[in-house]
């Protein structure tokens, strides 16, 4: 059976449409988000006139990586994607990083909170007029649902850990119709998931859209993220590069699956999943308490395919600290310039967040180990960028100090380019069925998943390429829906 839920409910289905008309809402197909140049010339016409950020309903269309890169009027180009050199990440290697800075809401995670919300809203199974939708989260993903929510002018409630970065709950503030700050930090997952079952028996009317157990989620990545990849690969590997594989922090496990299409393309690439090193879950069923904003461990994710996953890494959150300082105080910059790191790259090292820094060192870390040389090519995604987290900074600064050239240059040699192989497992059979029997203390004995299910996961040959090929019948779904809504010419 398909893994996503697409009966239809009809008399929910007739309110949403009626909905969606009155709200100016038409729905993008995920093979628009894959290829902008399939979306009518009617709407590229109206995103012209709409800022990035704007709650407006055509911003739907902007959930592509390959946005121009604008804040107001831009359409549509290439992948936006990063190439860093030699001289900032000390390895020959050709790492390249997606941009997630130009999305709506300066976070890929929009797009998999509409891959989450899209099957439930055009199958009529979530009411955005009676029904609220709630968002946990730990940070950018319930941003990008309250943002959606707010589209189509349904409740919503945004759940987030208190001690993520200022900037996200101001932000939140102005879209989310409430906002809950569970204890503690990113690491602190389960008291997310507890609230939402103490929201659950509170008998309120709303629907529960867990990013960690949602397979819109992973098909989101599956479908878009890796053929965007794709498409940066077609680019730039010419006659001679050789693609090794993508490195990325796990969070919810959403990203990672775009390794899952790569692989099917690229048989011999490997996925590389990343995690902090002061809660190494994955490396050695560890728990703890990190910096890196919005990777959510101590357990592993329901839609997590960990067959798949051949390395896992661990990044010390000192060292994304000290790297988000080098890349962003003035005597790092300065000092980066002088270790000859081209000027324009210094200048779009913002586009990294904190995520996108443990995402490159993973990187790094993934290319040293294997060796690799200047024909190799390893593929990251930066999530947001610094514009989350401005504050960090000041911080940072009165909290540890100033950062001197003296800071400057330690951090350059020991964090980045002294990255090094260890906190590191490349996974055999056995490791990897370690790793995936975790799910079962958190998913099967906490949150009411079964048995039959987590085993089909491991052993069933058709369960994730089940997941992977609905997403044509869903934008079968999303046309007609859009067809009976009426607005599209």
């Amino acid at each position: 059976m398909a893994k996503i839920d697409l009966s239809i409910h009809q008399d929910r289905l007739a309110r949403t449409v009626k909905l969606a008309r009155e709200r100016n809402i038409i729905i993008p197909t995920f093979a628009q988000m894959k290829n902008p140049d399939l979306i009518p010339a009617s709407v590229k016409e109206e995103l012209g006139k709409i800022g990035l950020w704007d709650v407006a309903p055509r911003n739907l269309f902007r959930i592509s990586w390959k946005n121009e890169q604008k804040a107001a009027g831009g359409v549509y180009g290439d992948v936006n994607y990063i190439e860093l050199p030699p001289s900032l990440t000390g390895v020959p290697a050709r790492i390249i990083a997606m941009i997630g800075k130009w999305f709506p809401t300066g976070a890929h995670k929009v797009g998999a909170a509409f891959g989450c919300l899209a099957p439930r809203l055009v199958t009529g199974q979530f009411d955005p007029t009676t029904q609220k939708a709630v968002w946990p989260s730990t940070g950018n993903y319930c941003r990008g649902g309250a943002y959606d929510s707010k589209l189509l002018g349904c409740q919503s409630i945004a759940i987030l850990p208190e001690g993520m970065s200022k900037e996200r709950f101001n932000w939140l503030k102005t879209v989310a119709s409430e906002i809950i700050a569970t204890p503690g930090s990113e690491s602190n997952v389960k008291e997310i998931f507890d609230k939402c079952w103490e929201l659950r028996k509170s008998g309120e009317d709303l629907m529960i859209f867990n990013q960690f157990e949602e397979f819109g989620n992973y098909l989101w990545h599956y479908e878009v993220t890796g053929h965007a990849m794709e498409d940066v690969l077609k680019k730039v590997l010419g006659s001679k590069g050789n693609y090794r594989g993508v490195a990325l922090t796990t969070g919810s496990a959403g990203t990672i699956a775009c390794g899952d299409y790569l692989k099917q393309v690229f048989p011999t690439s490997k996925i590389v999943a990343s995690e902090a090193l002061q809660c190494p879950t994955l490396l050695e069923n560890g728990f703890g308490a990190h910096r890196i904003e919005g990777i959510g461990d101590k357990h592993v994710p329901w839609i997590h395919n960990i067959k798949n996953t051949d390395l896992v890494v661990a990044i010390d959150d000192n060292s994304v600290v000290n790297v988000m300082r080098l890349f962003n105080e003035p005597e790092g910059k300065a000092y980066l310039a002088k270790k000859g790191v081209p000027a324009e790259v210094v200048e779009r090292l913002n586009l990294m967040g904190f995520s996108g820094i443990a995402n490159m060192l993973s990187a790094i870390k993934f290319a040293k180990y294997y060796e690799m040389d200047e024909n190799d090519v390893v593929l990251t995604v930066l999530t947001d960028s610094m514009d989350l987290y401005g504050t960090r900074i000041e911080e940072y600064r009165q909290e540890i100090g100033a950062f001197t050239a003296f800071d400057a240059a330690e951090s350059f040699a020991r964090d980045l380019h002294g990255e090094s192989i260890d906190h590191l497992i490349e996974l055999s059979y056995a490791d990897r069925r370690r790793v995936h029997n975790l799910k079962y203390y958190t998913w099967v004995e906490q949150q009411g998943r079964t048995y039959e299910e987590i085993v089909d996961q491991w052993y069933a040959p058709d369960y994730w390429t089940e997941i992977q090929s609905q997403a044509a019948e869903i934008d079968d779904l999303i046309v007609d829906f859009n067809k009976q809504v009426g607005l599209l010419k």
